[in-house]
């Protein structure tokens, strides 16, 4: 009775995953890019084809000696590769068939229900999962709501620390862009070693004992509920606006930091849309507000996206340099040491402007805007063989690295709080 169970469960789990969007036949392709002529030939592409651009994130942001990662639909490809050949684009197939790579992504065909962390799961597990948590750790975890979403679900934030009057905060969010299902991963992964490493492990429970984290588990929840529903690549929100047939803003460009000024979008289909004023998403607006009635306490804010194995710092809107620069860098380098140390796994660091390309409106640069002096942004894995469909063999091996790196940057925190 309970195998067959299981396999009803497998089969909701698979159907859902394939409602909607099926990807059958789809291509990612990476090309080398040289020179501006190349990046126009790029952009005259885009402007002819419906492409989804994976890194960097639109069109406009392509550089010259670097490396661009696209999807195309099947029926494009054809189209798509006698261009690059033509043209003598150096290109690479990342993956073959996004349909059978998404299957791959589910390491298990049979999936039990409930929470897991080491499987991707929906945004009805894991919402029961933060009431569970806090109710089982009551001297560890708090849950709050912090607004609703567009379609009306709550944003629910954990403080995890260890209880008692307040303490100096770490502000954490994961899963801005939907699609990148690793970046909630963690910070449930987070959550998991606060509660079984406290009273266990010297290091982590003096970091509990003296700090509060503020885990939003995911920011955009109405874009992650449609990537399991219906189209497992979407990243935007899903807010509509009269006017536009197109849904949807990216709430990382919805920050009152250089709003649209670059490396943004006022173009409501744009996958980089910065939506029609700063802070006009719910989730962006609730998030913001958090943060301003709690600056007094909040002395760091990490933001967990993926992928490209990245730690980025202020500023993105802009080539200038924060203050502490210096600081920042220092900071980021032995993180990314100590990321290393693990699984070998290495990251690039720096600004966010230079390291990977110009954007405005990015939670990190408003958060550090508003007086909180170690900001920065994770890229987690990988470099691109899988993107944004990492199979969950590799959820332990990310979160155990990142892990590393989220408690050396509070260890530090601690020791030079300002």
């Amino acid at each position: 009775m309970m195998l067959a169970f299981l396999c009803l469960v497998s089969v909701a789990l698979a159907s859902a995953h394939h409602s909607g969007e099926h990807f059958e036949g789809e291509k990612v392709f990476r090309v080398h890019v040289e020179d501006e002529n190349q990046i126009k030939l790029l952009r005259e592409l885009a402007s002819s084809h419906q492409i989804d651009f994976w890194t960097p994130d639109s069109v406009t942001q392509i550089k010259p000696h670097s490396t661009v990662d696209f999807r195309v639909k099947a029926e494009d490809i054809s189209t798509v590769e006698d261009f690059l050949e033509q043209n003598e684009l150096q290109f690479e197939v990342l993956i073959s068939n996004l349909r059978s790579a998404l299957e791959a992504q589910f390491d298990s065909r049979v999936r039990a229900s409930g929470h897991s962390y080491e499987k991707y799961n929906s945004w009805e597990t894991i919402e029961a999962w933060t009431q569970q948590v806090a109710t089982e750790n009551p001297d560890l975890i708090s849950r709050s709501a912090i607004g609703t979403t567009f379609e009306g679900r709550t944003m629910y934030l954990l403080k995890v620390g260890k209880a008692g009057p307040k303490k100096p905060a770490i502000f954490m969010d994961c899963g801005f862009h939907a699609r990148e299902w690793i970046s909630p991963a963690f910070c449930q992964w987070f959550v998991r070693e606060a509660v079984r490493t406290y009273g266990r492990e010297i290091h982590m429970t003096d970091l509990l004992d003296k700090l509060d984290f503020y885990v939003l588990p995911v920011l955009n929840i109405d874009g992650y509920v449609y990537t399991w529903t219906q189209n497992r690549m979407w990243r935007k929100t899903r807010s509509i606006r009269d006017g536009s047939s197109c849904v949807g803003t990216d709430p990382n460009r919805n920050f009152d930091a250089g709003w649209c000024e670059v490396g943004a979008s006022e173009r409501p289909c744009d996958e980089t849309y910065c939506g029609p004023s700063a802070e006009s998403e719910k989730e962006t607006k609730a998030l913001a507000n958090f943060i301003r009635q709690n600056l007094a306490s909040i002395k760091a804010y990490l933001t967990i996206h993926s992928y490209s194995q990245m730690m980025l710092y202020p500023y993105s809107y802009d080539y200038k340099l924060t203050e502490n620069n210096v600081e920042l860098n220092h900071l980021a380098k032995a993180t990314v040491k100590e990321l290393a140390s693990l699984h070998g796994t290495k990251y690039t660091y720096g600004p966010g402007a230079t390291t990977i390309y110009p954007a405005a409106g990015g939670s990190d640069d408003w958060a550090y805007d508003q007086g909180i002096r170690y900001s920065f942004t994770f890229e987690l894995r990988d470099k691109g063989r899988y993107g944004f469909v990492l199979p969950e063999s590799q959820i332990r091996p990310t979160c155990e690295e990142t892990m590393l790196a989220i408690k050396h940057v509070s260890n530090y925190v601690l020791e030079h709080l300002y």
